[in-house]
């Protein structure tokens, strides 16, 4: 299928483009009341994640309702620990948690490598919105990074520090190793299902790369991230690793095609960094979305003189926050279509 407007993909790909494209990191989520209603209808996130026509729906919504240059499926990180065999529950207020943390060898030994088939909703789901979109935009699927999903597997739920699952790097890094490698070829598969089913660009998202030293980050996030990278090549693939800016050049010797930088991170110390042959991603502050209407034109305005014209895909540093007014968020993205270097 043609792509009508495929900015996204010639920006990652370092072609020239009209102008800056963008989308915004949970575009599909509760900022939207459109978004809200159909989430009313269902009985919580995770069931809606496992409903593929709903997902399909909240899917599509930021693009017309938006206009954002893409789409990224409505999921969660968290289904490939289901996938391999770890089941984790979502609650509003709480978060995701596990009801069996993984510490020990023999909790590894429960657990299998997963397949795209063991994920089949969000498969589905791409499906149903690559039809739905029928060509207006790419649409983007993703996958958590490996030591995300890891940090989540061994803590049990979110974490200021987790400690619990750094604590394993320290004590036992055989066994930190060996799940690595365990969620790192299960991501892989997940990635090219959807890439199977209709995905024209993937995002690595690496949460809590932050709570990592540039050592530990060096040993336990970045090999793995490299070899979905090496692997992974049928479309383009943007690596986001949150508060990881002790390794921004790893991150651009990676083989992926973008880079996405968050709001503590400057673009023109970063482009120095990171080297000329990635596009970046990013880097709005959420927050700045609060601001009054000028203020948000002139940060826009400012963040893409500093990014330049060419390979920059413009987006939140972070995702939306659920409060955010839908007209500031519409705001952002007008200011950068808009715009013109």
């Amino acid at each position: 299928m043609t792509l009508k407007n495929d900015l996204v993909l010639r920006a990652a790909k370092g072609e020239e483009v009209e102008r800056t494209p963008v989308w915004l990191m949970r575009q599909a989520g509760r900022v939207l009341p459109e978004y809200r209603a159909v989430r009313s209808r269902m009985g919580g996130f995770k069931e809606l994640v496992e409903s593929p026509e709903f997902a399909c729906e909240v899917t599509v919504q930021p693009v017309d309702i938006l206009g954002v240059d893409a789409a990224i499926i409505f999921s969660d990180i968290l289904v490939i620990p289901e996938a391999m065999g770890l089941p984790y529950q979502m609650e509003e207020k709480r978060g995701p948690w596990f009801n069996a943390p993984v510490r020990t060898d023999a909790d590894v030994d429960r657990l299998r490598v997963a397949e795209a088939a063991d994920v089949p909703y969000t498969i589905e789901a791409i499906r149903l919105t690559t039809k739905a979109l029928d060509g207006r935009v790419p649409l983007i699927g993703f996958a958590g990074a490996p030591w995300t999903i890891f940090s989540y597997m061994v803590e049990g739920s979110g974490s200021k520090t987790f400690s619990v699952a750094k604590r394993m790097l320290y004590q036992r890094p055989d066994l930190a190793h060996r799940l690595l490698g365990m969620i790192t070829e299960s991501t892989i598969n997940y990635l090219k299902g959807q890439i199977a089913a209709g995905a024209h660009m993937v995002q690595v998202f690496d949460s809590w790369a932050g709570v990592l030293g540039p050592d530990l980050y060096r040993v336990f996030a970045l090999p793995y991230i490299e070899r979905i990278c090496q692997s992974v090549t049928e479309v383009p693939v943007t690596v986001f690793a949150k508060g990881a800016h002790f390794v921004r050049r790893e991150l651009g010797q990676l083989p992926c095609a973008t880079v996405g930088l968050d709001w503590e991170m400057d673009p023109v110390e970063s482009r120095m960094i990171i080297g000329p042959t990635k596009t970046l991603q990013g880097n709005a502050d959420p927050c700045l979305l609060y601001a009054p209407d000028q203020v948000i034109i002139n940060e826009t305005q400012n963040m893409l003189r500093s990014f330049g014209p060419k390979r920059h895909i413009a987006n939140l540093g972070h995702g939306l926050y659920p409060d955010l007014e839908v007209s500031k968020v519409k705001l952002f993205i007008d200011v950068v279509k808009e715009f013109r270097h």
